[in-house]
């Protein structure tokens, strides 16, 4: 461990830099709460339409298009087009996103993956009862499955909205709960809703689906390969009866999620540097694509269809979907139908009951070894907005339904919906008002976090900053050479002096593909660690990124009172070297390939690094530690 030499040192300075650290998660999370706003502009659009002029709604989606190729045709009316064809865009990024979580999220620690599991069931098992409880004996029961889905899209969305006091856990846990939910939905529109089933069709979509987990599972590249048998395979399920939209899903859960590797960022250096040296046709597309390859197909695949999910997709959906005419008579009819209040108690009682009460049960069975990773109030809050059950309730509901039950249905979807939002804006309000250590549990619980931090902080070996015994550690990879790293050292030294139970740790990352300097700047702060001034050539390095050549490494070293001598000595012997990989070998191991990279008590910080973000994040974490202790 090494100290600065001097106990006292002033910090000060604000970045005024606000760059984003994209995830996919937070893209993904911002993008539906962008989107929830349209799509309620749709819903309200469609409404409209159709009260006004239902004859002309009617005539556009019911207007009869066909793909012909020679002798064979796929030929639907437009709303079947965007609920059989455009539909399994969005389920295909649903499946992307499941699969970036099971890789990367909250369940890659398969400890992780029962609860979510579990209470995805019961949030569906609950409202299928309920419903089954109004409809018994009737035909309308076979309507079941028009009550049992989250919207996860509408429903994130609408969560930021109505609960932005929320944890960005409560997103991250609603996420995973819903995983499940789309899953089995899917499963049920295949099993349950596809009629007239012709086995042949079915079993060349099996056929074409096997050789593409073929390929994939041989690591086969070639984006146009499997769209193409994407769409092979969404044609053969057509043909079979199968509802086609489960090939969306499927096909984004075998799409790998993966950080970007330190090995692929450093090839595509390499390629750039080519190309810079020579720009040639053939080494742009090299350079091109080294760039891209470095990037998983997972997160570039979200990044191109998500947005056109969410804004075109889904608000088209609902504005083919949900007009409906609201006149005296049909809200008679409806507020007593037993398809309507059964849909619309099975969401805003059936959902939270069911999440929330077998999250309950997970977690007293396993003796509080199992726990949601969220304080009860979150919990609840996940569970009465996932009565949101918009855009998949409205899709099983017209392969269930038609004529006036259809309009029901609907009916009590968007009565759901809405209950639904205002149900969990009180949950919001009503744990806003609870006292301060009270509302603190109650959002975040006590639930351990994943650490993403392999290698632990070790104050024997670590350069730490700040007290030892701190309630809040926060690790930083970084290179000296870096210009964001130097952006981010004063609001690291902010941090430092708001929060007195904060301890910092340096660990290095030289970037040596892009940045020449940086490997000797590192070696110039281990050999003055070797006479105990490692934090004042840290700060020397980073005041002066510009000048990291071997005089003015000395000249730091003189600045500071060091033992040149010495300190050219240790800088030939490569002192620091194996320190340095050692800390590179870990940034691996921890899925670090960029900087500046921090931890905040084990776990990666995602998002920004100006004062307001990481202090926020400091804060939390102070609070988590205090409810646990």
């Amino acid at each position: 461990m090494t100290e600065p030499r001097e106990a006292s040192t002033t910090f000060s300075g604000r970045t005024t830099w606000v760059r984003q650290l994209e995830t996919p998660l937070r893209e993904f999370l911002r993008t539906e709460t962008g989107s929830a706003a349209i799509l309620l502009a749709a819903t309200v659009a469609a409404l409209v339409w159709a009260n006004v002029d239902l004859r002309s709604y009617e005539a556009l989606w019911g207007t009869n298009l066909s793909v012909r190729l020679g002798d064979a045709a796929v030929a639907q009316d437009l709303r079947h087009w965007v609920n059989a064809g455009l539909m399994t865009f969005f389920f295909f990024v649903v499946g992307l996103e499941a699969r970036r979580e099971f890789d990367m999220g909250e369940l890659r620690d398969r400890r992780r993956l029962a609860l979510p599991v579990i209470a995805g069931i019961g949030g569906m098992v609950a409202p299928i009862v309920i419903y089954l409880l109004f409809n018994r004996g009737l035909p309308s029961a076979d309507g079941w499955g028009a009550a049992m889905s989250t919207d996860t899209a509408f429903a994130l969305g609408m969560l930021v909205l109505v609960a932005s006091r929320f944890p960005s856990r409560a997103h991250t846990y609603m996420l995973t709960v819903t995983v499940v939910d789309d899953l089995i939905a899917l499963c049920v529109i295949a099993i349950f809703y596809s009629e007239h089933v012709s086995a042949f069709p079915l079993l060349i979509a099996i056929a074409i689906f096997a050789v593409t987990v073929a390929l994939k599972s041989r690591s086969v590249r070639g984006g146009f390969l499997y769209a193409a048998l994407g769409i092979a395979t969404w044609v053969a399920l057509f043909e079979s009866g199968v509802e086609p939209v489960v090939v969306g899903l499927a096909m984004g859960l075998l799409t790998n999620a993966s950080p970007a590797a330190r090995t692929d960022l450093e090839r595509a250096s390499d390629l750039f540097r080519l190309f810079r040296e020579q720009p040639t046709a053939e080494l742009a597309r090299s350079a091109s694509a080294g760039v891209v390859n470095a990037v998983s197909r997972n997160h570039r695949l979200q990044q191109l269809y998500h947005p056109w999910t969410s804004y075109v997709i889904v608000p088209l959906f609902a504005l083919s979907n949900a007009g409906i005419p609201l006149s005296g008579e049909f809200l008679v009819r409806a507020i007593t139908s037993p398809i309507t209040l059964g849909i619309l108690i099975a969401y805003v009682v059936g959902k939270p009951v069911g999440i929330i009460g077998s999250t309950w049960l997970v977690s007293r069975l396993s003796g509080g070894r199992v726990r949601p990773p969220v304080g009860w109030a979150a919990v609840a809050g996940v569970g009465t907005i996932a009565g949101i059950g918009f855009t998949v309730s409205l899709l099983i509901a017209t392969l269930a339904f038609s004529g006036a039950q259809l309009e029901e249905a609907k009916f009590g979807i968007l009565a759901a919906a809405l209950c639904a939002s205002v149900i969990t804006w009180i949950v919001s309000r009503a744990t806003a008002m609870l006292p301060k250590k009270t509302r603190a549990r109650a959002l975040l619980g006590t639930a351990e976090s994943i650490v993403d931090l392999v290698d632990p902080v070790d104050p024997d070996r670590d350069h730490l900053r700040g007290p030892e015994d701190a309630q809040v550690t926060l690790v930083e990879y970084g290179d000296f050479e870096c210009p964001y790293c130097g952006l981010a050292e004063p609001v690291v030294r902010e941090i430092l002096a708001d929060f007195g139970d904060v301890r910092y740790v340096w660990r290095h990352l030289p970037l040596r593909d892009v940045h020449p300097s940086a490997q000797l700047a590192a070696e110039a702060a281990e050999a003055a660690a070797e006479q105990g001034a490692f934090w004042e050539m840290h700060d020397l390095l980073l005041a002066h990124q510009g000048d990291l050549l071997l005089p003015d490494l000395v000249t730091y070293a003189e600045q500071i009172g060091l033992d040149t001598e010495r300190f050219r000595d240790d800088l030939d012997g490569r002192t620091g070297a194996d320190r340095i990989e050692e800390d590179m070998d870990s940034a691996d191991l921890s899925g670090v390939s960029g900087t500046p990279t921090f931890f905040i008590n084990g776990r990666r910080h995602h998002g920004a690094y100006d004062i307001v973000t990481l202090s926020a994040a400091v804060k939390a974490a102070r609070v988590r530690e205090a409810l646990r202790s």
